[in-house]
């Protein structure tokens, strides 16, 4: 079946829907909040009735990816993962497909839907093996594996059997078989995207059931799991707002740049105001002014840190105004969208007590962040803000949340939505944590993870380029939520970097952060 007709079908019938940066947004359910959707979604059915949904969901996505396959082998755990695999299995055997069943559970200790599941598939005439039968399958490799492992209830890192089963599934996919997960990689964690221990499945596809969850959209997620796709199983409801069931956190959508009044002029399109650019970094303020100005702020003024003959040059662009920062006046101060840290080194410093206490709107990246972290007095004066009416964006990678939060960045990579809400909370600011799933948390309200960009931004700049791409589209509207301009800065950041990522693939070379304004002025 391709797959313009798979989505295509009635929804009723299970159908999955891929997810993408451009069909959001979507609500993200951690595991107990996918645990209580489920129970709400098996309240009334008849038993085994959505495990049959997810099943055949499984089946029909499996022949849409693979339609030629000449065997599709899946794999079993001992849970209703398991039994969503033995529904899958029987599925694609009636349609006519080659199927291999390798059971890792013990069929007498199966939970009673799974059980019914496999015996089913039995009935139907689907060959079931245990792992051990596995030694001859090399005679013949599949074209496409299951991974019917392990599901939402999975804490502990696989060990034994399944360590081995997930082994032997990532040498069918070096050997060329796709990768299909049943609701998450075995080996995933649901919440943070981190692998549970050193055994984990690398999916090509991975099909959600019911909800999606926020691991498979950060930390590893996206690498691990593929192209997502879900499949509600028939279910709409998701409780009431307050009860166990809520999202966890939301998958922002898509965003774009409204159009611009004819009769526009530049002194209504906000001023910015970049400081930074201390002693060899004045690269950075650079980039940020110049994607500022991309971003469509009307004015952007640069303060220079750098002490020598070098810090009154324009070094990109004459569009740019320059402002030595102790000569700022009051009515640029308090005026302006302000862009600090990039490449502001310890000179810095001295600037961030002035700026916290009257910046009506800031955007603090890099070193500004390292010196608040490291000095309670400005912490203080950042909290402060917010009740002043003054709003505040953080756009740290996990090394310098790590600092503002006085831990390690292995703990902040462990669970990047909690450590971003919880960042949030104490600085009193909305927190952009970088990385892959970037996260926007505030201090209130439950935070978004962002489902664009790749690799390519893997390279010094675009960092910069982002705080001054936000602190650009900050300008121009400067009463809006300063968390909806974050979440639309973040997404059109990563979604020029796709639009790029042909041309830096073919290169075989990163995106330049240079490079990254230009595909950002064309394609936000």
């Amino acid at each position: 079946m391709p797959l313009r007709d798979l989505l295509r079908e009635n929804e009723r019938a299970a159908v999955p829907l891929r997810i993408c940066a451009e069909s959001g947004p979507w609500p993200l359910h951690g595991s107990a909040a996918a645990k209580a959707l489920e129970a709400l979604a098996l309240a009334g059915r008849a038993g085994g009735e959505l495990m049959e949904h997810a099943g055949l969901g499984v089946a029909r996505l499996a022949r849409a990816l693979a339609p030629s396959a000449g065997l599709v082998e899946i794999w079993c755990g001992p849970g209703n993962n398991g039994g969503d695999g033995y529904v899958a299995a029987r599925r694609l055997h009636q349609a006519g497909t080659a199927v291999r069943v390798r059971e890792c559970g013990v069929p007498g200790r199966l939970p009673a839907d799974a059980a019914q599941a496999r015996r089913r598939a039995q009935d139907a005439g689907v060959a079931l093996g245990s792992p051990a039968q596995a030694q001859g399958d090399a005679a013949v490799p599949p074209d496409l594996v299951v991974d019917a492992l392990l599901g939402l209830g999975t804490t502990r890192a696989p060990e034994g059997v399944l360590a081995d089963a997930i082994g032997r599934i990532g040498a069918a996919s070096a050997s060329g078989a796709l990768v299909l997960a049943v609701d998450l990689p075995s080996g995933l964690h649901p919440d943070t995207g981190q692998p549970l221990g050193d055994a984990v499945v690398r999916a090509d596809h991975t099909l959600a059931l019911l909800s999606l969850k926020p691991g498979l959209f950060t930390a590893h997620g996206r690498d691990l799991a593929g192209t997502v796709w879900f499949d509600r199983l028939g279910h709409r409801g998701g409780g009431v707002p307050g009860d166990a069931a809520r999202p966890t956190a939301w998958l922002a959508g898509p965003s774009r740049r409204a159009a611009l009044p004819h009769a526009s002029h530049k002194g209504r399109r906000g001023d910015a105001w970049v400081v930074g650019g201390a002693g060899g970094m004045l690269g950075a303020a650079a980039l940020a002014a110049r994607a500022a100005l991309a971003a469509g702020a009307g004015r952007v003024y640069v303060s220079l840190l750098a002490r020598d003959e070098r810090s009154d040059l324009d070094p990109i662009r004459p569009e740019l105004m320059h402002r030595p920062f102790e000569a700022a006046s009051a009515q640029l101060l308090e005026g302006c969208t302000a862009i600090v840290g990039c490449g502001g080194g310890e000179a810095v410093r001295e600037c961030l007590p002035r700026l916290l206490a009257k910046a009506p709107r800031l955007v603090l990246d890099a070193d500004a962040l390292n010196h608040i972290a490291g000095a309670p007095e400005l912490q203080r004066l950042l909290r402060g803000r917010a009740e002043r009416g003054q709003a505040s964006v953080l756009t740290p990678h996990p090394l310098e949340a790590a600092r503002m939060l006085g831990t390690g960045s292995a703990a902040v990579q462990a669970d990047r939505l909690a450590a971003a809400t919880t960042l949030a909370q104490h600085s009193a600011a909305v927190v952009v944590l970088k990385g892959s799933g970037t996260v926007v948390a505030a201090p209130a309200g439950l935070p978004r993870i962002n489902p664009t960009g790749n690799a390519a931004l893997a390279t010094a700049g675009t960092g910069d380029v982002l705080a001054g791409w936000l602190g650009g589209l900050w300008a121009q509207a400067p009463g809006s939520d300063a968390f909806e301009v974050a979440c639309a800065a973040v997404w059109q950041h990563g979604h020029a970097a796709d639009v790029a990522r042909p041309f830096t693939e073919n290169r075989g070379a990163p995106l330049l952060a240079g490079d990254l304004i230009t595909a950002l002025a064309s394609s936000a």
